[in-house]
């Protein structure tokens, strides 16, 4: 009987129909909690589930053992509806040691499910997890009443299973992770085959070990039959498919999504494409993602820093490609002056910015949007740049074509500002229609007849001549240039009117985006206006406000700068406007300074995005009149409050 034949298998105990479930593994970060949790997410997209994740990363590479800050988790929402988050209370925690229960424990629902590894839940290990001497959560009254606490000691079991293996004891210990899985796999009824497929390709035909692959298929099935066969589990759950439109889907996650998306934007230009970067937490996936596409004509540079990166890519632009650079968290600052290059010389060049904790190196494994006015003014003198905020992790794939056809088009820098979560995050991708997807048209100068190097079309755009073109040199460089001749200028006048060019080209760009088009109630009472990764809550918080019978819209402003000609008339409409963000408000600022519109935020940076439960409160306190004359509430312990220092 197969694997799949076993979850299909009618179960011998009662099981309870859900419409979703969210799922947190957690363990030091050498547990293979991320593996454990991917795997759970394939196999619940191929099941036909709704899948959203939050893989949750340590800051620090080799952090101990056993402590709080060497927890990895990775969470899932999964769902037999249409979901927009990865959830907010945790229905389940795998908890595969005493730290991982200390760091998780306070997330999960009360009631809710609680799996620890027991083994674990030593003297060492309780006390590397820095509980009191003595103490034990297991033995816990009140953690034991609150949630249904079960004990597996997933170490020993798992190393029983596989004491024929003949593998050493520190093998078996790294396949604890798919026993957990297995027993996470009975739990929801959920087949093995996904899983096994995988161990086999990966660890047999990739690395040419066949007794890795056994083993972990054997932790994995023994998982699944203790789940089967013990009498700790009093229930199983089920979760039926989700109903989606027809069509191909993957899973996928935003950085994967925006390094294919600028290899459909090579392809549609039919230029190759350089990708020039520096390796940095979050953003250094694109970079492993790019460097395996060979194929399709794109190059990796690995550069010696973010600055090298930046100029390279703008010498890639020079010479007629597609430069593209990429980083994240500090690694925009370095890139500024590059990119000021690239404003002044109008080489088309595509910036990355996974944003990340910050200030300086802050929290460099957890999400943040705070990079927003760096982005928008982070470079000496008068500097515009286009800047596009993506959506979700699919949204990612457009976001880059978009990219790289406003740079090419209109000869600027252009940002893409995505976050750690967007880039780690993964949902179900419906696969495009390449051939519906519109090509990048690309015009090079090769008239020498007509030829001035700063002449303008009606988008006030110079033309792009690429290098070895006969009659085309012309001069290039940081210094300021004469009006349609090139040549270099310091003319007082003439750094005016190229200033004001250079701003014109940016603004005229708005009349080739599309309008902003909120959704929800045409008379709502507020906007709720969001930008980047919090949009899925965003979207989620302003459905249930509908639900409830409020008349709310919601946004999202794909297009800050430019920003959409309609802007102002849609702000307009709404008495009021909150605006959530991952910072202390810097969309709001802007909003605020440039249409002089009273908007709210709720702003949150504590590594984490938004619960969809803080956006409801903050939709709720903005309607019912209660909200007073704060420009801003940030949420904490369940509750909003003044963006005050707190002493507790």
């Amino acid at each position: 009987m197969s694997s799949a034949d076993q979850a299909a298998a009618p179960a011998a105990k009662p099981s309870e129909r859900l419409t979703s479930a969210v799922i947190r593994f957690a363990g030091d970060s050498g547990d293979g909690m991320q593996l454990a949790g991917t795997q759970f997410t394939d196999t619940s997209a191929l099941f036909g589930n709704d899948v959203a994740t939050l893989p949750d990363f340590p800051a620090e590479i080799r952090a101990p053992a056993g402590t709080v800050a060497g927890v990895s988790g990775f969470q899932i929402n999964f769902a037999s509806e249409d979901i927009h988050t990865p959830g907010d209370a945790v229905n389940a925690l795998i908890a595969m040691n005493p730290a991982a229960l200390k760091a998780h424990l306070c997330d999960v629902e009360p009631g809710g499910l609680v799996v620890v590894n027991e083994s674990e839940f030593d003297k060492v290990g309780l006390r590397k997890a820095k509980y009191p001497e003595g103490y034990n959560p297991l033995d816990d009254e009140q953690i034991n009443t609150s949630y249904q606490l079960l004990r597996v000691p997933i170490t020993r079991l798992n190393s029983e299973a596989l004491t024929e293996s003949g593998m050493g004891a520190k093998d078996i210990g790294r396949c604890k992770n798919m026993y957990a899985l297995g027993i996470v796999y009975w739990l929801y009824g959920r087949p093995l085959d996904t899983t096994i497929q995988f161990l086999e390709n990966y660890f047999i035909k990739k690395k040419n070990k066949p007794e890795v692959a056994q083993a972990n298929i054997a932790a994995l099935k023994s998982g699944y039959y203790f789940g089967e066969t013990a009498e700790i589990f009093p229930t199983r759950y089920e979760i039926s498919r989700a109903e989606i439109a027809p069509g191909t889907y993957r899973k996928i996650t935003g950085n994967d999504a925006l390094a294919m998306g600028l290899v459909a934007a090579s392809q549609l230009s039919g230029k190759e494409l350089v990708y020039c970067s520096y390796p940095i937490t979050p953003a250094s996936s694109i970079l492993h993602s790019l460097s395996a596409q060979k194929h399709y004509g794109i190059k990796t540079f690995q550069a010696e820093d973010e600055i090298a990166a930046c100029c390279a890519a703008i010498g890639v632009s020079f010479a007629g490609r597609i430069g593209v650079t990429g980083t994240s968290g500090p690694g925009l600052a370095l890139k500024a002056e590059a990119m000021g290059l690239a404003a002044i010389t109008e080489l088309p060049l595509v910036v990355i910015n996974v944003q990340r904790g910050g200030p300086s190196t802050g929290l460099p494994t957890k999400t943040e949007q705070a990079d927003l006015l760096q982005a928008m003014y982070g470079r000496n003198s008068d500097c515009p740049v286009v800047i596009l905020a993506p959506s979700t992790p699919g949204d990612c794939f457009e976001i880059g074509i978009e990219a790289v056809r406003i740079a090419l088009t209109h000869m600027t820098p252009v940002v893409i500002l995505t976050d750690g979560y967007l880039a780690n995050g993964a949902e179900p991708w419906p696969i495009p229609d390449v051939d519906a997807i519109e090509p990048i048209e690309v015009k090079h100068a090769t008239d020498p007849e007509t030829y001035q190097p700063y002449e303008r079309n009606e988008d006030s755009v110079r033309p792009w001549a690429i290098p070895g073109t006969p009659g085309t040199e012309h001069r290039i460089g940081g210094l300021e240039k004469q009006h349609i001749t090139g040549n270099v200028s310091y003319d007082y006048e003439n750094h005016q009117l190229m200033t004001l060019l250079r701003h014109e080209k940016i603004n005229k760009i708005a009349d080739h985006i599309p309008p902003l088009e909120p959704y929800g109630d045409a008379d709502a009472e507020l906007l709720v206006l969001g930008w980047g990764g919090p949009c899925g809550t965003i979207y989620t918080a302003v459905e249930r406000a509908r639900a409830e019978g409020r008349k709310v819209a919601g946004a999202h402003l794909r297009h800050i700068s430019p920003m959409p000609r309609n802007l102002a008339t849609v702000l307009s409409r709404y008495p009021r406007v909150l605006i959530p963000e991952i910072n202390m408000g810097q969309l709001r600022s802007m909003i605020r300074a440039k249409f002089l519109i009273d908007a709210r935020g709720i702003n949150k940076v504590q590594g984490r995005p938004f619960l969809v439960q803080e956006v409801s409160m903050a939709i709720e306190k903005m309607l019912d009149g209660s909200w007073g004359d704060a420009e801003m509430y940030m949420p904490r312990g369940g509750q909003l409050i003044l963006p005050e220092p707190w002493n507790d």
